[in-house]
């Protein structure tokens, strides 16, 4: 597949990085913060107005995920599909079947403007492969999210042949690239440029576009914040 061929669902007024089709997947290794990405892209989407749906795809890490927002994000009016199990001492790697009536064909189109799929890991990628016929029926995005501060994406190259095994176990090929580089609370600006080079270098060895550099906005505050993704701490912290 040819990756420019992907389809853009543009709605006025929003900036350029949320200039998406309806399904959106977010992908990347153990600890590059998809799950703060999927959920701040949710309550972004939810405060502009869209019906939004949020998935849960996290069904190995029960430390970081979705669920944990599930609260915070039903307050805003985000509808949350969960793990039946999730958070509980018996979390067990299961998906509900309401997953297959998001899609387009199932009537999903009608009931929500917006789904982001919160995919955790590399057994994630594999379970989405079951849905991967139903992304194909309509436009979709498969982020990438990527952090130069994490061991094993720590080189553009290692990123790359990472994001190649994750599109090999998905069946679905990534269309955008969101850097979140980041050292958690010990983040500052001088980090988040430090990593642009290596962004647009991972972009340049997966053939893809940068939909952004993602920053907390804390940090946020000593940059120029019309260049990123200004994100908001949802998620909860355990160091």
């Amino acid at each position: 597949m040819d990756r420019k061929n992907h389809s853009k669902v543009a709605r006025g007024g929003e900036p350029a990085q949320f200039l998406l089709p309806r399904l959106v997947a977010v992908v990347g290794h153990y600890g590059s913060g998809k799950t703060t990405v999927a959920v701040n892209m949710a309550m972004r989407y939810a405060r502009a107005g869209e019906r939004v749906a949020v998935v849960d795809f996290d069904i190995v890490n029960p430390y970081f995920r979705t669920a944990d927002s599930r609260d915070m994000l039903e307050s805003a009016g985000v509808h949350c599909v969960v793990p039946p199990l999730a958070n509980t001492n018996v979390d067990v790697p299961a998906l509900p079947a309401e997953i297959y009536s998001l899609f387009a064909g199932s009537g999903g189109a009608a009931r929500f403007d917006r789904v982001i799929f919160d995919v955790g890991g590399d057994d994630g990628a594999v379970a989405l492969s079951a849905y991967r016929a139903h992304f194909y029926r309509e436009p979709h995005a498969l982020l990438y999210v990527v952090s130069m501060y994490r061991p094993l994406t720590a080189t553009p190259e290692a990123a790359a042949e990472l994001l190649g095994e994750i599109e090999a176990r998905s069946g679905l090929r990534a269309t955008h690239v969101v850097n979140n580089s980041s050292l958690g609370a010990e983040t500052t600006a001088g980090h988040v440029i430090s990593s642009l080079d290596y962004a647009q270098r991972v972009c340049e060895l997966c053939g893809l576009p940068l939909l952004s550099t993602a920053v907390m906005e804390d940090v946020a505050s000593s940059l120029d914040t019309r260049a990123y993704f200004v994100m908001k701490n949802y998620t909860k912290r355990y160091f």
